[in-house]
This record gives structure tokens, C-alpha cells and sequence, in this order.
């Protein structure tokens, strides 16, 4: 039994973004045509590949002993209609903009796939990893604007290790083995995968303590509860979410890069991360982490709260008689707009870290819609905003991360010329390795101008029951080593 805090969005993969719905089609009920390994290295999947010697075709050959599970055979008719409804706007696929480079997708023979692109292909394209190939005759008559209601959500067909039985909405999604999947393909021993939703902390520790959950997401508060069960264990992991507070450049005193250091230099990540993530957490010193494959090795800005107070008195922010900051006049106090939660505890240490070199915050809590219509929207009216922003592992990611335009760093109002130029570099490289070095340049400019100040790259946290053994994910997902997981004995 594996808990989620909220139902599946959604079985379909044209029309999910909810990182265990994904996890669950790709791992449980359906196939891509590649996956990553441990070492997050592309390899096969549903079919093998082969690139043209100029990389802008790949011609993919399907196995041929994958069924669906009502006993048709998955074919590159799959492949293909799959695909084309994925990169048809009416569809509305979240990664659509991910499969633009493709200018044709055709089926050679009955197992057989070639994609065409417009430029060069330096590296294997991420989505086709994360794009689970649906059954063609299951959307036979579904325009791409049906995709949404389309019977299968209700009652999916799947030709992955596990098996559609039922789903119950808002309560479970159960699954069993599928005794026709390839033998030769990694797959788990667990005979029945349910996903049952329970959307209360405690609630989920009470699964866990009787025995009636086997995995369960976990507060990072209530790690060392579960730590003291025998019959449990907590599995850390590393995701793909990093938190961060923007400073807007467009008001004054942002605008000034020694202003923006020196708030930097003032806030204790390493404090942040043992106080409020129960130390789950690395110290972020950009926007992507360091197990990401197109991380940057970027210097850090060392917590350094003396050199922040004289950088700031070098540029004319004085200490004040009530020990605020001012400089001609004028106060150093500033709005921090953030989502509203009943915990502000994030918050509220970075107020306390900056009052300690004499700069003011004021909280301003929103809910969801309106902190994005604010933060996103054309006036920009706000001093600074706190954000997570969550990923992957695909070059699209990373370049919507470093889009100021309309990714996070939109929230800065930032603008580089030697930036703009490194991020043209890397989406216009030909080379695995010039991406790799025009990323890495990208993360050195924007680590040396910090229009946003990295705080820390989270950690998931699992409550498992002792029983379950190699079962720590990795940055593949949640369910991304699922085939390695092993029982030891049956359930008390």
C-alpha cells in the first residue's frame, strides 16, 4: 500500500503533471521507449535505437513481445498516435513544447518508428522518457481536444509490469502483476500495487504504525517518530525542487548587486535546512542541484552576516538609532510576499537572519492564484517573493528555469547580456559537452549577479515498512528503482 496525499491527477500522460501519476504510468502501468538508469543514462525500454550520422533522425525498433493487456499487440501505431497527440495544442500536453524540434513522426512497419527533427540532436530527448506510450485503440475515435475525458482515465488498458484492477476516486487505484509482461524486462516480485489517498499527516504515521501502509510520504517532523518503530525505517531522497527568494531588480534597492550579495551573505542556509527541513535538505547555491546531470559547479557565497553588514555600509546602508538600516532617508524595509500555509516557519527565520544585520521584512502571505497572478503578472508589485520551483531532468527544465521571459527568474526582472549569451550557447550546441559548458557559464553568470538568493534543494522523506528492502529512490522518481524493490517475509 503506498500512500498519496491527494488522488492521481490523472492515468493519462498526455494531461499529468503530478510527479507520482507519472510515476505510476511509466513504472506501473505503461512503458516508454527508454528509461534512465541508475546512472541516469538513457537506455531501452520499449524499444532499441538508432541515430543517423547527422542526429536528426532516430529510427526506434519496438520489441515485439509487448501486449496490451486486453491482448492486442502494442505497435508503432502506438508510438506514433501517442505522439502525435501529444504535440497537437488542442491536447494540451504539459511537455508539448519539449517535442517542437520534431517535424515528422512515422511508422516504417508494424514495429518500427522514425522521428525526424529540425536541428541536431546532441543528447537523447528526456521526454521520450517521460512520455508513457498509450494504446492507439483506445483513442481511435478521441479528438485531441477529448483527450481529457477519454474513457481511458476511467478504465485504462496498460501493457506495463502491472495490471489495471479498479479504481475507487479519491480513494485508491489498485493494480496486479501482469503475468504477460516480458520476462526479460525488469520487473518487481510485489504481486498487487495499490495507491490509496490519504491526505492527513497524522493519519498517514497511524497507516505506517498499524501496518496498513507500506510507503507514505512523511512530514519532515515526524522522521524521528517513525525512526523509533522497529517495524519501520525513513528513506531520504533526492528531488528535484529547489527554494528560493527573488528580489525584484526593478525597484530600488535591488537594482544594486552589492545589495542583493549582501542579503545573501546574511541568510544561514545550513540553519534553515537543520531548523525547518529537520535537516532534509542540501544548501542550494543555484537554481539547479548538484545531482543534476547539467549542474554547474558555481563558487558559493559563503554565511558570512559581518562582511554582509559592512558590504552593505559600503554602499551607504547605516545602521539606525532603532538598528534598521537607512540610507538617504529611507529605511531598509522591504515586503516578502509568499504562499500562504499555516506554517511560516521558512519565513519567519529569514526575517529573523536579516533584522540581525539590521534589515526590516514584512510578510505578506497569499493564497496560490493570486501570489502567481501577482508574481507572473505585468505590474509586479512586490519588493521580493519566495518561491519553490520544482523539475526534472530534461534540457527543456533547465532552460525554462533560465528563461527570464517567463520562467522563475521572470520574478527578478533580470537581464545579462553575458547570461543571455551563455543560455544561447547551450540551446544551440550540436556537443553533449559545449551544452554542458554553455549551462555551466549560464549558472556561473547568474551565481556571480544573484538576482535570486538559492536557499536549499529539498529532500523527499518516506515513512517504509521494515519488510521492503533497496527501495531508496533516486532522482528518477518516486517509483523509478520500483523493479529492485524486494520483501523480506510476508506481512505481520
Amino acid at each position: 500500500m503506498y500512500a498519496s496525499g491527494a488522488d492521481l491527477q490523472s492515468i493519462n500522460p498526455l494531461v499529468t503533471v503530478h510527479p507520482l501519476a507519472k510515476a505510476v504510468q511509466k513504472h506501473v502501468l505503461l512503458m516508454t521507449l527508454a528509461v534512465y538508469d541508475s546512472l541516469l543514462q538513457p537506455v531501452p525500454r520499449l524499444a532499441t535505437w538508432r541515430w543517423d550520422a547527422d542526429r536528426t533522425r532516430v529510427t526506434f525498433d519496438l520489441r515485439r513481445d509487448v501486449r496490451w493487456q486486453d491482448g492486442v499487440p502494442t505497435t508503432a501505431t502506438d508510438v506514433v498516435r501517442t505522439l502525435e497527440l501529444a504535440r497537437t495544442s488542442e491536447t494540451g500536453y504539459p511537455r508539448a513544447g519539449d517535442l517542437g524540434a520534431m517535424i515528422s513522426i512515422s511508422a516504417l512497419d508494424s514495429f518500427r518508428v522514425e522521428i525526424r527533427f529540425a536541428t541536431r540532436q546532441a543528447v537523447f530527448p528526456d521526454v521520450l522518457t517521460d512520455l508513457a506510450v498509450l494504446p492507439a485503440h483506445r483513442f481511435e475515435d478521441v479528438q485531441p481536444a477529448g483527450v481529457r475525458r477519454a474513457e481511458f482515465n476511467r478504465d485504462p488498458v496498460g501493457n506495463g509490469p502491472f495490471r489495471f484492477v479498479r479504481y475507487l476516486p479519491n480513494q485508491r487505484w489498485v493494480f496486479e502483476r501482469n503475468p504477460e509482461f516480458p520476462a526479460d524486462l525488469p520487473r518487481s516480485p510485489i504481486d498487487r500495487f495499490v495507491v490509496v489517498v490519504v491526505d492527513e499527516a497524522t493519519t498517514k504515521l497511524a497507516g505506517l504504525a498499524s501496518g496498513e501502509l507500506d510507503f507514505a510520504g512523511i512530514n519532515h517532523a515526524h522522521a524521528a517518530f517513525v525512526r523509533q518503530n522497529p517495524r519501520l525505517r525513513v528513506v531520504e531522497f533526492p528531488i528535484l525542487f529547489a527554494t528560493g527568494v527573488f528580489w525584484n531588480m526593478r525597484r530600488a534597492p535591488f537594482d544594486e548587486r552589492a545589495v542583493r550579495r549582501a542579503l545573501t551573505m546574511a541568510i544561514d542556509r545550513q540553519a534553515i535546512i537543520d531548523g525547518y527541513l529537520y535537516g532534509f535538505g542540501n544548501p542550494a547555491i543555484g537554481p539547479v542541484s548538484a545531482e543534476h546531470p547539467w549542474y554547474g559547479d558555481i563558487p558559493d557565497v559563503p554565511f558570512d552576516p559581518q562582511g554582509a553588514g559592512e558590504l552593505l555600509d559600503s554602499v551607504g546602508w547605516r545602521t539606525g538609532v532603532d538598528g534598521i538600516r537607512e540610507r538617504d532617508g529611507r529605511r531598509f524595509a522591504f515586503e516578502l510576499m509568499t504562499v500562504t500555509s499555516g506554517d511560516l516557519g521558512l519565513e519567519q527565520m529569514l526575517q529573523a537572519q536579516l533584522r540581525d544585520i539590521g534589515v526590516e521584512i514584512s510578510l505578506r502571505p497569499l493564497e496560490l492564484s493570486t501570489f502567481l497572478a501577482t508574481a507572473q503578472g505585468p505590474d509586479r508589485e512586490y519588493d521580493a517573493v519566495i518561491s519553490g520551483i520544482p523539475g526534472d531532468l530534461s534540457l527543456g527544465y533547465v532552460a525554462a528555469l533560465f528563461g527570464s521571459d517567463g520562467g522563475p527568474l521572470a520574478y527578478s526582472g533580470y537581464a545579462s547580456a553575458d547570461f543571455d549569451d551563455a543560455v544561447a550557447n547551450a540551446r544551440t550546441a550540436s556537443r553533449e559537452r559545449d551544452i554542458i559548458a554553455g549551462w555551466a557559464r549560464a549558472q556561473q553568470v547568474l551565481g556571480k549577479d544573484t538576482p535570486a538568493t538559492w536557499i536549499y534543494h529539498a529532500r523527499g522523506v518516506q515513512g517504509v515498512a521494515a519488510r521492503f528492502r533497496e527501495t531508496t529512490p533516486d532522482l528518477r522518481g518516486e517509483l523509478g528503482n520500483l523493479h529492485e524493490w524486494r520483501l523480506e517475509g510476508a506481512r505481520e
